[in-house]
């Protein structure tokens, strides 16, 4: 099968030769799928995609009508296709889940660290050779609440590694997984029960149209004033302008992130020599509490290995005329 593979990286296109095993013809295109390159995909069977990339209707019909019928995302968030469109067209889509809980858990946990423990500011004094501490208080995280919106798989890994740390763990999720509950000293409770008592608040749920914008102006308000806010799952669940508005009231005491919610154009692409328009997310980045990575949570080997393996795994059943236990169907949007 002709596969063209949007967005690659230097970094990853390494693991997915080795995943493809010379089974297909690969093409490798650094530049971003959307409406323009999407005429790039003429004489393609098949393309992958990456979260920044755009599959909306218009590009879908461009890619339907040149040929391709199969997208693999190597992603396990799948908010930048439109899966209704795609389905109703003929497309085979799958994404890649469940390729690393663990390293997106742990990038959580070491956004809550470096900002808790303002290392990047002590960081910076350093090597200045500022050695005062003034200004670098922290908390302990043991016996502090932590918050988990979305209790999957990454959100219970999380769960594991904070129980570790001595958390008592306040949880929501429209479906509980109990066994949880014994193992990492959870409870499960309503969403407003989790940022009202909660010293640490940490989100773990794909993006759908119902969580848009979940944690708001009015969720925001409920969460205590010292508290920290996480995000490793999709910068849309946040509304930023809220956001900047809790931070620079002190509503909130700071915000780890490695997402945001316009990153379309502005992630995954040096922007060093000319600067970024983003009014907002200029803000966002000038308030001293924000911690922001960006997109790098599935940057380890492990992850970008397994993101490879089952990227070929769905290629290699659509070549052989069979289906994948990771195909996406309509009805998985809401989830």
């Amino acid at each position: 099968m002709k596969v063209l593979i949007y967005s690659a990286k230097d970094f990853e296109i390494p693991f997915l030769r080795k995943a493809n095993k010379g089974n297909h013809k690969i093409t490798y295109l650094r530049e971003a799928l959307d409406s323009e390159t999407a005429l790039k995909a003429m004489g393609f069977e098949a393309v992958s995609i990456f979260s920044g990339d755009d599959a909306s209707s218009l590009v879908l019909e461009k890619l339907w009508h040149l040929g391709v019928r199969y997208i693999s995302l190597r992603s396990a968030g799948y908010n930048n296709i439109n899966l209704n469109v795609a389905k109703k067209l003929g497309f085979r889509v799958a994404n890649a889940p469940d390729y690393s809980p663990h390293a997106i858990a742990e990038h959580a946990v070491a956004l809550l660290l470096a900002l808790n423990r303002k290392l990047i500011l002590a960081n910076e004094r350093v090597h200045r050779y500022n050695f005062v501490q003034n200004g670098l208080m922290g908390f302990n995280l043991h016996g502090k609440t932590l918050g988990i919106i979305g209790t999957g798989r990454i959100g219970s890994t999380m769960a594991g590694i904070t129980h570790g740390f001595g958390c008592p763990i306040l949880a929501h999720d429209p479906k509980p997984d109990y066994g949880l509950t014994e193992r990492f000293n959870l409870t499960y409770t309503s969403l407003d029960e989790v940022c009202m008592n909660s010293d640490i608040i940490s989100l773990h749920l794909p993006l759908s149209q119902e969580n848009h914008h979940l944690i708001d102006a009015e969720k925001l308000a409920l969460m205590k004033p010292g508290a920290l806010l996480i995000n490793t799952s999709r910068g849309a669940l946040v509304d930023t302008k809220a956001l900047i508005e809790a931070l620079n009231k002190n509503q909130l005491k700071g915000y780890g992130a490695d997402v945001y919610e316009n990153e379309r154009g502005v992630f995954f692409r040096d922007h060093s020599k000319n600067g970024i328009r983003d009014e907002q997310l200029k803000k966002l980045l000038s308030l001293p509490n924000v911690l922001l990575t960006p997109h790098q949570a599935f940057m380890t080997k492990e992850a970008l290995a397994r993101i490879a393996e089952i990227t070929f795994v769905n290629i290699d059943a659509w070549a052989d005329g069979l289906s994948t236990k990771n195909e996406l169907d309509v009805e998985e949007i809401s989830l």
